[in-house]
């Protein structure tokens, strides 16, 4: 299936990052493909890619590139973009009445920018303050890597998954802060290997300075075993 393309311009989108909205644009069709139809239709293209660069793919080492990136895209590095694939996040009783923030932090981010699909790779700290209910640790792991797995903005990231975990535990008290590198800025364009991104969402209670603030302290708290 071929994608009619009409942008115009657009290299500037790129660096200027530019985003688009909060949620993820896809179009109408994004789940008529099958993944395996999905796998074929990009190893064509990527094969088509390759050979436009001048690499002979009868070469050992570059013969099976093509089907490898198709399988990456689809089943990996993309994954997110699978409705399928969305964690399941059961919720509990708060029973032991712990009313302060829980606070996960140093959770690690591999996500893919958008603009010129390459690496954003980093750390989350997620944080939320229970209105009777609970979500076991992994499952904030689970929908950081969930939300990641797909091309992405840092901006719209933070977002997506402070909206997840408001719908999970129904509070609006959540919060979410990401330090990212992305590599479109470390490895081209200016090559700034040192500078990395932040970027936050505070809900609820996180809105109020007091409390903003104890959320920053608990992330600079240096954690070690």
């Amino acid at each position: 299936m071929k994608i009619k393309s009409d942008f115009n311009d657009v290299d500037a989108l790129g660096d200027d990052h530019i985003g688009s909205s909060s949620d993820t644009p896809l179009r109408a069709d994004a789940f008529e493909l099958t993944s395996s139809e999905k796998i074929d239709s990009i190893k064509a293209d990527v094969k088509h890619i390759l050979e436009t660069l001048g690499l002979d793919l009868n070469d050992d080492s570059l013969k099976g590139t093509p089907n490898r990136v198709a399988k990456m895209f689809v089943n990996e590095i993309f994954g997110g973009l699978d409705p399928a694939k969305k964690p399941s996040a059961s919720t509990f009783d708060n029973k032991y009445k712990y009313g302060e923030m829980l606070v996960e932090k140093n959770i690690t981010v591999y996500s893919t920018c958008e603009h010129h699909l390459l690496p954003i790779v980093g750390r989350a700290h997620i944080a939320y303050i229970s209105n009777g209910t609970v979500v076991g640790l992994s499952k904030m792991n689970r929908i950081v890597d969930y939300f990641a797995k797909r091309p992405q903005v840092q901006e719209r990231l933070t977002i997506q998954i402070v909206k997840e975990l408001q719908n999970v535990l129904n509070t609006e008290d959540v919060a979410c802060v990401i330090d990212a590198k992305h590599l479109c800025v470390n490895s081209r364009g200016i090559r700034d290997i040192e500078s990395s991104t932040v970027t936050s969402e505070f809900g609820g209670k996180f809105k109020e300075t007091e409390t903003r603030r104890e959320l920053l302290d608990y992330i600079q708290l240096d954690t070690q075993f």
